[in-house]
């Protein structure tokens, strides 16, 4: 099939949107398929068109679907399509969910809250990683306790959770906040380097390259995931798949993913609550271990290989679902 897939994020953004466009080109080209990834969208043809973000897309979606009316559609949903968007923007979002053949989910949660004609179109795709499992980091006497937290600074992901927290640590506690990301504007800046000056337990990285990223997962004894609001964070498969424990906000973009009988939970926005939940993984060995146990569980349902089938998956049933498509595109 000759696909297109289109993303707001522009060729070598580190942005989320641009991660997912560039790696499902990857998984679908594995199978034999064309695919161009493009942010502009000017009538051009394919087999299928796979839109990245149903409000920020919603102009690229709409102009597609007048142009190619016999052509399958498939809308991915981020996290503030769903819990922001939706209901600041609803017209040009469900305008986008309704055009689409299929929509897809991040996490398993996403059926709970779009509205209900849309829910037979849902399929879930699990983002993946290749990070291979890591081992588990002995404790030293001295060392610090280091705690990732990577993902751009911005509201949503409620970057300084983690670092307010640690504030509120004893002070015997060796914790070490490590954050990673690029701000999204000078005000986040600026709250990074102020709170570097004013918390010794907290360092900002700024923006890392992806192996530098890899080395920070290794070396860290836990991750943080303090968002309040994701359509299903890829950093927490790559947790996942390395066999790093994670504390993670109580939200549905968290739960879909890591399920619900997952003990690193906190109330989104809690730092109490979290720092807590932070002291406990560095005094007891067994509830770090526990957490490390349960991501380990979770690994293989974030590998390529079921993301790629998953997309097959959501690329199938919207040939099917497509009333004026043609039929034999799937395996020509």
């Amino acid at each position: 099939m000759e696909i297109i897939i289109i993303t707001p994020a522009a060729p070598g953004s580190k942005a989320g949107n641009r991660a997912t466009a560039e790696r499902w080109k990857w998984l679908l080209e594995g199978e034999g398929h064309r695919v161009s990834v493009m942010t502009e969208y000017h009538g051009e043809p394919c087999d299928a068109f796979v839109a990245l973000h149903a409000w920020r897309s919603h102009g690229a979606i709409q102009s597609f679907r007048r142009c190619w009316p016999s052509t399958p559609l498939v809308v991915a949903l981020t996290g503030t399509d769903i819990y922001y968007h939706q209901k600041k923007y609803p017209r040009e979002t469900l305008a986008a969910m309704d055009a689409a053949d299929v929509l897809i989910g991040l996490h398993d949660l996403v059926v709970q809250d779009i509205p209900l004609q849309y829910s037979s179109k849902l399929v879930t795709v699990f983002q993946s990683a290749d990070v291979g499992l890591r081992e588990p980091i002995e404790a030293e006497d001295g060392a610090p306790f280091r705690i990732c937290v990577i993902g751009h600074l911005r509201d949503e992901k409620d970057s300084l959770r983690a670092a307010l927290a640690a504030r509120l640590l004893p002070l015997v506690s060796r914790i070490q906040v490590i954050c990673v990301g690029k701000p999204h504007n000078s005000q986040w800046q600026n709250a990074a380097e102020k709170e570097m000056r004013e918390n010794s337990r907290f360092q900002w990285l700024g923006e890392l390259e992806k192996p530098e990223l890899k080395k920070l997962m290794v070396d860290s004894r836990l991750m943080v995931i303090s968002s309040i609001m994701e359509g299903g964070a890829n950093v927490v498969s790559e947790a996942c798949r390395a066999g790093l424990p994670v504390i993670a906000s109580d939200i549905p973009g968290n739960q879909g993913l890591l399920g619900d009988d997952y003990e690193g939970y906190y109330p989104v926005g809690d730092e109490h609550t979290l720092a807590a939940l932070l002291r406990r993984a560095e005094s007891d060995p067994s509830f770090l271990k526990k957490l490390a146990h349960q991501v380990d569980e979770l690994a293989p349902k974030f590998t390529p290989e079921n993301e790629r089938h998953a997309l097959e998956r959501a690329l199938a049933l919207a040939i099917q679902r497509c009333p004026r498509q043609r039929q034999g595109h799937l395996g020509n």
